[in-house]
């Protein structure tokens, strides 16, 4: 099939960073399997953050967070995962280090995978006139999938940056781009296009302002 030739941006874009915690980098310890390499990309997300900042592109940080009673985790723990992000584990605290999070940024907290269930966020996107959102962070197969599916189903543009998220495993990350792919012709985007795209966007909107 020819793919469909859609624009990278499509009027207001929003960067949506997914569940960049202190879970799971480095040397802290998870209870979910993590790809390898999924340090690398996870720290290369930091370079689209920093762009959408430069280009005044507004950013949401989305973050998991259970109750530490486990009421909320419903069927999560049913397949390969185990207990997790439980809101009194210091590591379920978003790596503010690792995306230069700032006291005054958008952050959703989320007990279910998608960012959209049980949430304000389509609230905030609509706020925001939000039009194209990109995504980064992770699992690449769970949340970003999740939140993908769900974003093209509210009508929402989306583009995940590929080089940017990371999944359980090297099959199920790309497998997970595939179908999100399959949604969204040219969803699939490397972090140099992206930040390409964001300061050619930023460009034009200052050059409208002067």
């Amino acid at each position: 099939m020819q793919k469909k030739q859609i624009p990278l941006i499509v009027d207001q874009p929003v960067l949506i960073v997914v569940d960049i915690q202190k879970s799971g980098i480095g040397d802290v310890s998870t209870a979910i399997p993590i790809m390898p390499g999924a340090d690398e990309n996870t720290y290369r997300a930091r370079s689209v953050i920093d762009a959408a900042r430069e280009n005044d592109i507004p950013i949401v940080f989305l973050q998991e967070i259970h109750r530490k009673s486990g009421v909320d985790y419903g069927r999560e723990m049913d397949g390969d995962e185990d207990e997790h992000l439980r809101e009194d584990w210091p590591e379920t605290e978003i790596a503010a280090d690792v995306v230069g999070l700032r006291e005054d940024d958008y952050v959703v907290q989320k007990r279910r995978y998608s960012g959209f269930i049980g949430t304000d966020l389509e609230i905030l996107l609509r706020g925001l006139r939000a039009q194209t959102l990109f995504l980064v962070g992770g699992l690449t197969n769970i949340c970003v999938h999740y939140t993908f599916a769900d974003a093209h189903q509210k009508d929402f543009h989306v583009r995940v940056v590929e080089d940017c998220v990371c999944g359980s495993s090297i099959d199920a990350h790309n497998a997970a781009l595939n179908n999100m792919e399959y949604l969204q012709h040219g969803a699939r985007r490397t972090a140099a296009e992206i930040i390409d795209a964001f300061n050619t966007y930023g460009a034009s909107a200052k050059s409208k302002v002067a």
